[in-house]
């Protein structure tokens, strides 16, 4: 269990900050330009909780939540063992395919794509489109730095699987209420 009594600690006043192993590195390092962006990403996600009160929907962006931080913890544990342990919270495989699983029941009540869409239509969608965006930056953020260093492959799997299911959810949020918003190539041309 966490527990946090004082939230200033003034160890990161130099321009570091501490992994899991106690290591520290810079504020600016690829390592945490990835665990950064994961956590506004999640924030983004928090943000469309709040557009979905009493949904379903709310509790499986919450679920998501969770595995974030799990996500941050396992990108804060440097090496090359991505086995979960007592000591090291890693992604493991389950969590992608939970969410392949969740995409596959929200699209069997869509209708296929026949334009791109532009993120939009109902304020919920909106927000989760954000949350999709700033998942795809985390995205690029954690191959930055899996081109550096050993980079956990469920984790990268993981994130790259939530930015599908934040697409496909926006689009389920749209289909029950106001519909996507399409795409129309050169029209203010």
């Amino acid at each position: 269990m966490v527990k946090l009594n004082k939230i200033y600690t003034r160890t990161g006043d130099a321009g570091t900050t501490g992994l899991v192993d106690g290591s520290r590195l810079p504020k600016h390092a690829a390592r945490m330009d990835a665990i950064g962006a994961v956590d506004e990403a999640n924030s983004a996600i928090g943000l469309a909780v709040c557009a979905l009160p009493g949904s379903p929907h709310a509790e499986t962006l919450t679920r998501i939540q969770n595995d974030l931080f799990d996500l941050g913890a396992d990108l804060a544990t440097p090496g090359g063992d991505f086995t979960p342990s007592a000591m090291k919270l890693r992604i493991v495989p389950t969590q992608a395919t939970w969410l392949e699983t969740a995409i596959d029941a929200l699209n069997e009540d869509l209708a296929p794509l026949t334009s791109f869409i532009l993120p939009g239509g109902s304020e919920a969608a909106a927000r989760v489109h954000v949350a999709r965006a700033a998942t795809r930056r985390a995205e690029r953020a954690m191959t930055a730095l899996a081109a550096e260093a050993p980079t956990n492959p469920a984790a990268l799997a993981y994130v790259n699987r939530l930015s599908d299911f934040l697409f496909v959810l926006a689009r389920a949020i749209n289909a029950a209420g106001s519909g996507d918003v399409l795409w129309v190539p050169g029209q203010n041309r």
